[in-house]
């Protein structure tokens, strides 16, 4: 068994797509417009061979969006990414306009932060 897919729910697919792909760098995979104004989208890493798609999920349901608000209210993350340079990325990614809740700390030796996706969730970027 491997993971294939994970799914981020959003408020905005197209804002979404947008974000993870002009701020974060992932590159879209699918982009499939489904019934109800929806579409099947996903993101992967941009040149690199992991074939894990994020799965940007429209809240049109009310669990999905009531457990959005509900990690975000309560200041957790929806996912990690890994980074190679926690204090360079954190630069990158403020000079391009993305707000921090969570500045870089480290804890027993493992950096990280947290960020706002602009669609609903709070991510977190850890250095090991």
């Amino acid at each position: 068994m491997k993971i294939i897919a994970m799914s981020i729910f959003v408020d905005d697919q197209d804002k979404a797509q947008q974000f993870y792909t002009e701020k974060l760098g992932f590159k879209t995979k699918h982009h499939i417009e489904i019934d109800g104004g929806f579409k099947w989208l996903t993101v992967t890493e941009n040149h690199s061979s992991n074939p894990v798609e994020i799965v940007l999920e429209p809240n049109a349901s009310p669990i999905a969006k009531n457990y959005q608000e509900g990690l975000y209210e309560a200041g957790i993350p929806v996912t990690m990414f890994g980074v190679d340079n926690l204090e360079k990325e954190h630069e990158t990614l403020v000079n391009q306009g993305i707000h921090f809740h969570t500045a870089p700390k480290e804890v027993e030796g493992v950096k990280y932060a947290i960020f706002d996706d602009t669609c609903g969730n709070l991510i977190q970027i850890v250095e090991q």
